[in-house]
């Protein structure tokens, strides 16, 4: 199967500092979920804005389907079909949960289609009940899933999730663990960076470990999660 992502010989380092990223290769397929776990400092985040095109400078080849990214501009990159998630949310917080969510559309280029609003408020009820408030005043929880509400807004074909679980109490984590499953399931191919390695591992189908900038494993989710060297170094057993 043709990847959707191909990513080969991917370097990247910010204006003032070493290299975070070394000669990595990963792709995604259509419809497929992938993701990427590794500790703290290991590049997970710089990874994810090579892609979306907000950062690092990078070497190496980003192909998305048959497009080379790096020859894109940053505010192109989502009208070709790719939402980046940023860790943190990033919400509008004088705006409204609505007047976010049209923000998402239009970054695709595209008006606010009213079938793309009622799929995210199907998918997030408790946004659709605070369509009105502005996103300041939104839980944790919710800015999240507005967050994600956003970039399902610009229709994509692949969404970048970085860290949506950070902060979130264990039972907001469970939502959003099902909400991405149903993502998956209605198409949208998801490359997700995590650190919670139980989660990433049990949602996706495929992974990649990073490591000081290097993948140094890959394979069927279920079976990384078996593996004795993640268990040990991300699972603590």
């Amino acid at each position: 199967m043709t990847a959707l992502l191909e990513i080969s010989g991917l370097s990247a380092r910010y204006a003032t500092g070493a290299p975070v990223l070394h000669d990595v290769a990963l792709s995604v397929a259509p419809g497929e979920f992938v993701t990427v776990i590794g500790a703290n400092t290991a590049g997970k985040s710089t990874l994810l804005r090579a892609i979306s095109g907000v950062g690092p400078r990078v070497e190496g080849s980003i192909v998305f389907e048959g497009t080379e990214l790096t020859g894109v501009a940053p505010h192109a990159r989502p009208r070709l079909g790719i939402a980046h998630v940023p860790e943190g949310r990033h919400v509008f917080p004088e705006m409204s949960v609505e007047e976010n969510l049209a923000i998402g559309a239009h970054a695709s280029g595209k008006a606010a289609a009213p079938e793309r609003l009622e799929m995210v408020y199907r998918l997030f009820p408790r946004l659709k009940e605070r369509r009105r408030q502005f996103g300041g005043t939104l839980s944790g929880g919710e800015q999240q899933m507005l967050a994600l509400g956003r970039g399902l807004m610009l229709d994509p074909r692949l969404l970048i999730l970085d860290e949506p679980s950070l902060g979130l109490a264990p039972m907001v984590v469970e939502e959003m663990h099902d909400r991405l499953v149903d993502i998956h399931r209605n198409g949208v191919a998801i490359l997700l960076v995590e650190q919670n390695v139980s989660l990433a591992l049990s949602v996706a189908s495929r992974g990649y470990v990073l490591q000081s900038g290097q993948i140094v494993l890959s394979g069927e989710a279920g079976g990384l999660l078996r593996d004795d060297r993640v268990r040990e170094a991300y699972l603590g057993i």
